[in-house]
């Protein structure tokens, strides 16, 4: 149960995070909420690093951290360029469902098949997923739009190499906060170098930084909980329930945004449910 426990923890902290994020592109900007939220996430880090004291890991996670955190912030870019121009409950389930293919495919690849019920499960969740990215329009909607969702479908790529790269630099159980410092690092390079090279003003107002600072703080606790289950069970159990991150995004974008669920969706929640039950049993 506690893998379970743990991503589901994840793709409810991911999802608020990226409900957050969302608000703060609206803002903001999507490249330059995503900068911020890096470094309010790296300051956070260090004051937890300085109260455990945890030791600095090898080379090897140091590097699959920095490579997942760039791929990562790749992916988060686009997601949040994708929501601020969008509707939040399209953009996010469409780039969950790369995310958790990925994972899902080199989980069996490295770790063998799981057990039926679990990959009824995975099906369930993937058939979630796709249920949720669904307007109103339904699949053929979708289908007529295909190069709107260009953007999520890129972030979700991001995503799943993410998912698989810190899970092969946290995946022995060691060290879990240094190697989220040095993703945050790797993804505070990249959208640094982008901003430089496009010489894009940094500047934001100063009644952004509080939903930035949530976000930020909601992204490292989806992190946190997505290592701490992939250590404690399989890589694509852990991706794939961290992938249904989507419905608590789109469940906030409902409450507060007004954004109307059409019965596909809701199909869509009740679909992710029941792969939370078989993925337990």
């Amino acid at each position: 149960m506690l893998p379970i426990l743990l991503g589901l923890a994840s793709a409810l902290t991911w999802g608020a995070g990226d409900f957050t994020g969302g608000l703060a592109a609206r803002r903001v900007g999507a490249y330059r909420s995503v900068f911020y939220a890096e470094v309010i996430g790296v300051i956070f880090l260090f004051i937890i690093i300085g109260l455990t004291g945890e030791d600095l890991p090898g080379t090897r996670t140091m590097i699959f951290a920095v490579l997942a955190g760039m791929l990562g912030t790749v992916g988060l870019m686009l997601l949040y360029h994708a929501m601020a121009i969008g509707m939040m409950s399209i953009a996010a389930p469409v780039s969950a469902l790369l995310a958790a293919a990925l994972p899902v495919a080199v989980g069996i690849f490295a770790e063998g098949l799981p057990d039926f019920l679990t990959i009824l499960g995975f099906g369930f969740a993937l058939l979630a997923v796709w249920m949720i990215s669904q307007s109103e329009g339904g699949v053929k909607d979708i289908l007529s739009h295909l190069s709107d969702l260009k953007l999520p479908l890129i972030a979700g790529i991001g995503f799943g190499f993410y998912f698989v790269l810190m899970h092969e630099a946290t995946g022995d159980g060691g060290a879990v906060i240094w190697p989220m410092v040095f993703s945050r690092l790797g993804g505070m390079t990249l959208i640094t170098t982008y901003l430089l090279v496009t010489r894009s003003n940094l500047k934001i107002e100063l009644g952004a930084l509080p939903i930035i600072s949530v976000n930020g703080i909601l992204d490292l606790g989806g992190n946190f909980f997505f290592i701490l289950a992939g250590q404690a069970g399989r890589l694509d159990v852990a991706s794939v329930l961290s992938s249904l991150f989507p419905g608590a995004t789109v469940m906030l974008a409902w409450i507060f945004l007004k954004e109307r669920l059409n019965r596909n969706q809701w199909i869509g929640v009740a679909a992710a449910l029941v792969a939370i039950i078989l993925m337990t049993i």
